[in-house]
């Protein structure tokens, strides 16, 4: 199991349930093979620059244990997903 640090924006016009059911299914495809350890939700903070025509964005940042093909259909899941307008997993064991 590597270590990994996950951190995603969602869209901040989306309502509040629909932004909590999204962090709650990015934490179930984790949890399916690998272990939530953190979870801080940032909230809603303004952009460096427009993305998708948005200025603003709901901020969530993971810390997760997994093996080492979890990441990729984490990758793959998030960038089908509306809701989500970035995301970035950095491997925290490697140097």
């Amino acid at each position: 199991m590597n270590n990994y640090e996950l951190m995603f924006i969602i869209a901040a016009a989306l309502e509040d349930d629909v932004k909590e059911a999204t962090v709650e299914t990015v934490k179930e495809i984790i949890s399916n093979g690998g272990e939530v350890v953190q979870t801080d939700v940032l909230g809603i903070k303004k952009l460096a620059y427009p993305i998708k025509k948005k200025n603003e964005g709901f901020y969530v940042v993971m810390q997760f244990k997994a093996p080492a093909d979890l990441p990729k259909e984490l990758d793959r899941r998030l960038r089908i997903s509306e809701n989500v307008i970035r995301h970035l997993i950095i491997n925290k064991d490697e140097k």
